[in-house]
């Protein structure tokens, strides 16, 4: 049995093209369909975090939402054991420099925007408060850009992130995602990957596996 633990980025992500739809209603509609069959052959898992869950579920209006409640119904909610998992200095050590270089760039970006303001209002006289308001708000509109994309992307991020990690790690499965950043710790962690592009020919594989399986069961039985 293959086991798959699933990202929130695959459902509505679709730039790297999983390939079962061009949105979130398709997409939903066709994986169930494939997954029945999957999970009741014993074929495959597919599993979630209650975070993941969360994330997942945040993204529709209607809570209530029939696919997004059918999807469900065929997976897996599950939560890592984090007591259990044994992390390796390396990782570590990785984890540390990252975030003291990723610290180390947010400073400098910081410093950076305060001089352009500086810049900007030295030879300037607001009074109006709307007016500074309008005035300051391109430099922290583009500081907060500047500081999430250099503290946060190709980084984990969050901990419906890490725990999607862990998850794939301590169930030996495939982990599905198309977060850069989720992608690169995982392999650090040693975890098994799919791309999304790849999971629904995988699916489709293993249904065409089976089914020929049958078939040739069938006529064995009848020779």
């Amino acid at each position: 049995m293959e086991i798959f633990v699933l990202d929130t980025n695959i459902f509505f992500n679709f730039q790297p093209g999983i390939g079962l739809g061009q949105n979130t209603s398709e997409l939903l509609e066709k994986l169930v369909l494939m997954i029945k069959p999957l999970k009741s052959n014993r074929l495959a898992s597919f599993y979630m975090t209650p975070k993941i869950i969360d994330e997942f579920l945040s993204f529709f209006k209607d809570k209530d939402d029939q696919k997004a409640k059918d999807f469900l119904s065929l997976t897996e909610v599950e939560s890592p054991d984090l007591g259990k998992m044994l992390v390796n200095g390396f990782v570590l050590e990785r984890i540390f420099e990252e975030v003291r270089q990723r610290a180390y760039r947010g400073l400098n970006i910081a410093e950076e925007e305060i001089v352009a303001v500086a810049k900007e209002f030295q030879e300037k006289k607001i009074d109006n408060q709307k007016d500074f308001q309008i005035a300051i708000g391109k430099f922290i509109r583009n500081f907060r850009d500047r500081y999430r994309k250099t503290t946060r992307q190709g980084f984990i991020d969050s901990l419906a992130d890490f725990e999607a990690v862990a998850l794939a790690k301590q169930k030996e499965g495939f982990l599905v995602s198309t977060d850069e950043g989720v992608i690169k710790w995982a392999r650090i962690f040693g975890v098994k990957e799919m791309l999304p592009s790849v999971f629904s020919k995988r699916l489709e594989w293993l249904l065409q596996s089976h089914l020929g399986q049958a078939g040739r069961e069938n006529q064995s039985t009848f020779q």
